[in-house]
């Protein structure tokens, strides 16, 4: 290692450790079932819409599958050890719906409601913090087979899954969220086809599957309220703030179009009890039916919000998606390995832009990570990945000013906590702090997760 390495990597470690953040305020990791568990057959679980995607040819970067991924399923022991060794205080799963329901309805499969009694058991004995998501897209087949998020009935079934499992689990944990990003799978999975089921309607796609699914989220929340004493029950929701490419009428108008597919119309619908007015006009017969009273179902009352951040938007008049027609831009800078800009100030104007417009009562950052390509494994075992390690102290520092100037952002969760499936980008493009060998399935922590360990357990802290 040269002077100048060894110097960086320790001005990081010195930074990570002297952020100042409230007493109370908790650091995690996040993970999706789908992408760590493996055994996709084990004690009786369903076939999910995920199974059955990856099946199909070109659509996986590497043409690989979750049917192993980092065998959490069988080494969830070590993994809790690894999540001890980082200093976090919490740690965001989601259960895989096709374990406790193979079929997306009906009675429980006892032996997938164990696995992750036993899973949550060995947190809290770690006195690590389960969050729970219900619904992290892995819908089951037999429901996909049926209409899935195209059907009223796909919400009715998330409600039955989600009283099953707070039944069996809310006397353990008592941070719940019914939905992770459903622009994403709505949108990916519905109108671009890029994620399961596959899905190429176009923004026609999009907003039914959207409706159904935030209308289960709604039918969900009373349902969780009900059977966990003391919830805290959330949604999360992928949100960027768009930025116009130029100061040019038709850049500010496509933002503010993009800005009302991905943001406000999932936040408007949570928190107002509508859609905003000035989408559903354009968006014309593309809306899917909506019934009387479906609004006041999506807008039961959460406890707090959840935000999925990794990059700001800029955005220029364009063609896709008719008729939001527009164009991501890509300023100059530094990307990721799945091409997002690496820009720090963009989870400070997210949380400003959510406590100004919104004011949920508490706001979490429920994943923010960096993917990079071609990482280095050194001789003695070490990974540098430095910029990584950076990426997250930078983020950090700008959710601690946002947390200085009143918005009351309450957790971090990194993502990821391993390197795994990355959904259509299989295994070539790891986010973890956590090394994997997938031949061995041997962990390593990272100097990225020796950083965040400083940011999670060595930190000053305001009382």
């Amino acid at each position: 290692m040269t002077s100048n390495s060894a110097n960086r990597r320790a001005e990081l470690l010195k930074r990570a450790a002297s952020l100042e953040l409230p007493q109370s305020f908790r650091f995690g990791t996040a993970t999706a079932a789908y992408q760590i568990e493996g055994s996709p057959r084990a004690a009786g679980k369903g076939e999910s819409i995920w199974d059955r995607f990856v099946r199909k040819p070109g659509v996986i970067v590497d043409g690989s599958t979750g049917d192993v991924a980092c065998d959490h399923y069988n080494l969830w022991r070590e993994d809790i050890q690894l999540m001890k060794e980082l200093g976090t205080q919490a740690y965001r799963l989601s259960l895989a719906w096709t374990r406790i329901q193979p079929t997306g309805q009906g009675s429980a499969n006892t032996a997938g409601l164990d696995f992750y009694r036993r899973l949550i058991d060995g947190l809290l004995a770690e006195n690590i913090t389960p969050y729970v998501t219900l619904y992290h897209w892995d819908l089951p087949q037999a429901l996909q087979d049926k209409g899935g998020w195209y059907t009223r009935e796909t919400s009715y079934r998330l409600a039955e899954y989600a009283d099953i499992a707070t039944r069996a689990l809310g006397d353990r944990v008592k941070h719940w969220t019914t939905l992770n990003e459903p622009w994403t799978f709505c949108w990916s999975g519905h109108a671009t086809g890029e994620d399961a089921p596959g899905l190429a309607d176009g923004v026609k796609g999009g907003l039914c599957a959207t409706h159904h699914a935030l209308l289960g989220h709604g039918l969900s929340i009373p349902v969780i309220r009900a059977n966990v004493p003391g919830v805290n029950a959330s949604i999360v929701l992928d949100l960027n703030v768009a930025e116009p490419a130029t100061s040019s009428a038709a850049d500010v108008a496509a933002a503010r179009r993009f800005d009302g597919a991905q943001n406000r119309w999932y936040l408007d619908a949570v928190f107002k009890g509508q859609y905003p007015e000035d989408m559903v006009g354009p968006f014309g017969s593309l809306m899917p039916p909506i019934k009387a009273g479906d609004a006041a179902v999506i807008a039961a009352p959460i406890d707090s919000l959840g935000i999925n951040l990794y990059r700001r938007s800029v955005i220029a008049a364009g063609t896709e998606m008719p008729p939001l027609d527009y164009h991501r831009a890509r300023p100059p800078g530094e990307y990721s390995a799945v091409d997002y800009e690496i820009y720090p100030k963009c989870i400070y104007d997210i949380l400003h832009y959510v406590h100004r417009n919104y004011a949920p009562k508490e706001v979490f950052i429920s994943e923010n990570g960096l993917a990079l390509a071609d990482e280095t494994v050194t001789a003695d075992g070490k990974i540098w990945d430095e910029t990584r390690a950076r990426y997250y102290v930078d983020h950090v520092e700008e959710l601690a000013r946002a947390g200085r100037e009143g918005v009351p952002v309450t957790a971090y969760f990194a993502w990821t906590l391993m390197d795994n499936f990355e959904w259509a980008y299989g295994y070539t493009a790891p986010f973890g702090i956590v090394h994997v060998d997938f031949a061995t399935q041997k962990r390593s922590i990272k100097f990225s997760g020796e950083v965040y360990r400083a940011l999670a357990g060595r930190m000053k802290r305001l009382g």
